[in-house]
């Protein structure tokens, strides 16, 4: 069964590949659906829709790893 996580934060920069200094990564989940997933991302997006630098991202667990 897959698990979804929705991950992100304020980052540096637009390039979205570093976090800003201070900041913390978010992460919410597990979810069991896309749907529910989603849900969080568009809430946490729509907080957040005035800073450019700040992104969320919905990723589906590896159950190998175990790892989102």
């Amino acid at each position: 069964m897959a698990r979804y996580w929705v991950i992100g934060g304020e980052y540096r920069d637009t390039e979205f590949r570093e976090l800003a200094p201070g900041a913390e990564e978010v992460r919410r989940g597990p979810f069991a659906t896309l749907a529910e997933a989603r849900e969080v991302w568009a809430e946490l997006s729509w907080r957040a829709v005035d800073n450019c630098n700040t992104r969320y991202v919905i990723r589906k667990e590896d159950e190998a790893a175990g790892d989102p």
